[in-house]
């Protein structure tokens, strides 16, 4: 279970978080009754497939733990991180 810890947000995130929590929510899409689900895969227009790998940022380079691990040169990535220090 997790800990519960004071609200740090600034009043200005607060009323931000407060206004996105309020809005309608989106319709669900209009689909034919026979649509058959698909992946998300098929949903992002390429065939390459997301893929979640460890790693460090040295210098502004992505270099994965795994050394078995091959990125294609310019290929996009979303790097998670924990706190800044």
């Amino acid at each position: 279970m997790a800990i519960p810890v004071p609200d740090q947000r600034t009043p200005s995130q607060r009323a931000r978080d407060e206004a996105i929590a309020s809005e309608p929510q989106l319709a669900p899409p209009d689909l034919p009754p026979n649509a058959a689900a698909l992946p998300l895969e098929s949903h992002l227009g390429r065939r390459r497939h997301p893929v979640a790998v460890a790693g460090v940022v040295e210098n502004g380079v992505v270099r994965p733990l795994d050394p078995s691990v091959k990125l294609l040169e310019r290929s996009r990535v979303i790097i998670v991180s924990t706190e800044a220090g």
